[in-house]
């Protein structure tokens, strides 16, 4: 698969969240998602781990804190575990790389972009989508204010349903929620044109040899294998594996691939990082939660808050100073 698609999960927004909720008559469908009753979720509530990154950032007297996401997740997985609870309870603002409650971010996403030129599909390439649609359990339709690159990237990542994992349960989402009931302010860390820009690319004849890669893929079956391992990944706290993405995810097949990767996630960073820095510089803690390729390599966030003076320690999955 295209360096893109499978690293929508961590570093691009859930743009599954946008959708209606898909049906589930049809037995081709993936189960419907289940929230939790009152009393599954005081138990998970009192016995959840902490999943993913979390780093503290120390700097001028303040603490605030970076978490490292993903954009999908499993029901248990919407109840943070004690670290995290106490960085959210010490947190006066979090920031996301977009907060998708924002009306005006909501309108952009749903216009085409304006960097990029128009990309029109042959009546094949327009049978094969359809049937990408059909198989997510979507109207045809569901997706056509989306570019067509956007739009294969929410069939990728509906695809992780079959497993169980949901945009619903994304971690984005809980803290959220979270943020607006107990009154703390939520502010994003891009724009949106600054997201489709990365995501997007701006010749229609590239988007297209994007769009043909990733369609193979899908219809392959290949999607699956790599965002199980992924969410793995992100569940155990294993940087490891997470820092040697690019070996093991079967997504770079060429240079193209690795300069698209790179601008996903590398060439991202520094905005993210000087983002964080400005909001840390105001005096109130601040709870940062990205995608969590933006904490592996050599141009990991943490590497880049540390350059700016910042003292960063991990909490989780251990205690590591940096």
């Amino acid at each position: 698969m295209t360096a893109r698609l499978p690293a929508l999960l961590t570093c691009l927004l859930p743009l599954a969240l946008l959708l209606p909720t898909a049906s589930t008559a049809a037995p081709a469908c993936p189960p419907a998602i289940a929230m939790p009753s009152e009393a599954q979720a005081q138990s998970l509530a009192a016995q959840a781990p902490d999943r993913g990154l979390l780093y503290r950032l120390r700097r001028d007297g303040v603490d605030s804190y970076l978490y490292g996401t993903l954009h999908v997740g499993r029901m248990e997985w919407l109840f943070p575990g004690p670290r995290l609870r106490e960085a959210m309870t010490q947190s006066r603002v979090l920031a996301l790389e977009l907060d998708l409650q924002d009306p005006a971010t909501l309108q952009i996403l749903s216009q085409p972009p304006r960097h990029a030129e128009a990309l029109k599909l042959s009546e094949p390439l327009r049978k094969r989508m359809s049937a990408q649609a059909r198989a997510a359990c979507l109207p045809e339709q569901a997706l056509a204010s989306l570019h067509p690159i956007l739009q294969l990237s929410t069939y990728t990542v509906l695809q992780a349903r079959w497993d169980g994992l949901d945009p619903s349960f994304g971690q984005e989402q809980m803290l959220s929620a979270w943020a607006r009931q107990q009154g703390r302010s939520v502010l994003a860390l891009e724009s949106a044109e600054r997201q489709q820009q990365a995501l997007i690319p701006a010749r229609a004849a590239e988007a297209r040899k994007a769009l043909l890669k990733g369609l193979d893929q899908l219809e392959r079956g290949q999607v699956r294998p790599v965002l199980r391992r992924l969410a793995q990944a992100w569940a155990d706290g294993d940087l490891e594996l997470l820092q040697n993405y690019e070996r093991w995810c079967e997504c770079i097949e060429d240079e193209q691939d690795r300069i698209e990767l790179r601008r996903l996630n590398d060439e991202r960073n520094p905005e993210l990082a000087r983002g964080i820095e400005a909001l840390h510089a105001k005096g109130q803690p601040v709870l940062a939660a990205v995608g969590a390729l933006h904490l592996s390599g050599d141009q990991s966030l943490p590497r880049l808050l540390a350059a700016r003076g910042f003292e960063v320690e991990r909490l989780v999955p251990a205690s590591d100073k940096r």
